[in-house]
């Protein structure tokens, strides 16, 4: 394996660093305070290709590969990662779902879209009362002729307010039976299909999040999704390459904290001299740039497992956990190297910290990827 950044990384990782000064550092503040979806700013992304970026150029996509995707999260991570992550969950969640397991028809109806920023994707697994329990999931489908009648609910959903489609897991057949589960694609728009924002989220606030409800909703036959009750083993598969992308958005969470508090450490000045000079910042900023750098070792490593079309379920677990966790740890101590000024808006350290906590919950807590980590290893 070669991590050096090929030709087209570092054209992405450039061009996402000029997208994100220009367009997302000089409102991110004013979109965490108001908790305001910059749906505009993922339209423009969509011209720029990334929200297809490993999406086949005959779907509509970029066509680059899962290193160029973990390059572009880093960069907007840096920056945003509330931006960051709505850019992964549209990307790995719904636009992967079905480019891994959709139709033909599928994919050339709906891939160009999404990949363009025309629609934004949603996708649905996580209810009210069933999180990590993925299997004891209440929303049901029932087949009635060439319909499937779906009703229900589904929770923490990211676009569920805005996205143009979603793509929702709901049960097919019996409680706990893995092989119960079918996803299906549903447009905004459905008879029935309607959300609730939720609100009051302490990070992430950049990233719309909604409650889905279905009562009633009519879904035809051709948007089932593969086959009727696979749609769980879909879903881990999804999730797969959907904990790389929270690991490419941690690092660039712990990226941006690290980076910051460089910068701070440099300026600041106690005792007549910057306060980088001191052994217990010096230390700090030590700690910070090698935990960053594992984090970014075994995310590209994942990727490489992806790119490759080889086994990565233990190495998604690992790199999602560490990473995740690096993430918290650097915005932690940007905030206690940056002292008073850290506890405030007026620095970006605690906005960090907050969009970081995320990472340690959405698409699998860190308990889970422990899970799922000790039975790989167990096997």
């Amino acid at each position: 394996m070669n991590f050096a950044k090929n030709e087209n990384q570092l054209m992405i990782e450039q061009m996402v660093r000029d997208f994100a000064e220009k367009e997302i550092r000089p409102n991110r503040n004013k979109w965490d305070e108001e908790e305001h979806f910059p749906i505009d700013v993922m339209k423009k992304m969509g011209e720029l290709g990334l929200l297809g970026i490993y999406i086949p150029e005959e779907y509509g996509g970029s066509g680059f590969s899962y290193d160029e995707y973990v390059t572009a999260l880093i960069e907007l991570g840096k920056v945003c990662g509330g931006v960051g992550l709505s850019v992964a969950a549209h990307n790995s969640l719904c636009t992967g779902h079905i480019y891994y397991h959709g139709t033909e028809e599928q994919k050339k109806k709906y891939l160009p879209k999404l990949a363009s920023g025309e629609f934004i994707g949603a996708w649905g697994l996580t209810e009210p009362n069933t999180g990590s329990d993925a299997m004891r999931m209440k929303t049901t489908a029932v087949k009635e002729g060439n319909e499937w009648v779906i009703n229900g609910a589904k929770n923490w959903i990211t676009h569920g307010l805005s996205g143009d489609l979603a793509v929702v897991l709901v049960r097919t057949g019996e409680l706990l039976d893995s092989k119960g589960i079918t996803a299906f694609i549903i447009e905004k728009g459905t008879p029935g299909f309607s959300a609730v924002k939720i609100k009051d989220k302490l990070g992430v606030r950049a990233s719309e999040t909604a409650e889905l409800i279905f009562d009633n909703v009519r879904v035809p036959e051709e948007n089932v999704i593969g086959e009727v009750g696979m749609g769980f083993v879909q879903a881990m598969q999804v999730l797969d390459g959907g904990r790389i992308s929270i690991a490419a958005l941690s690092c660039g969470v712990a990226r941006g904290a690290y980076e910051a508090s460089v910068q701070y450490a440099k300026e600041r000045e106690q005792f007549g001299k910057p306060i980088a000079q001191f052994q217990g910042i010096s230390f700090k900023l030590a700690d910070m740039a090698t935990q960053v750098k594992a984090a970014e070792l075994l995310t590209y490593n994942a990727a490489y497992l992806k790119n490759n079309k080889m086994p990565l379920t233990k190495e998604g677990a690992y790199a999602k956990y560490f990473a995740s966790e690096v993430a918290v740890m650097c915005g932690n101590e940007a905030v206690q190297i940056m002292g008073g000024y850290g506890y405030t808006k007026e620095y970006p350290a605690e906005k960090y910290l907050r969009d970081a906590k995320l990472m340690t919950i959405g698409e699998g807590t860190s308990e889970i990827q422990k899970v799922v980590i000790s039975r790989e290893i167990l096997k």
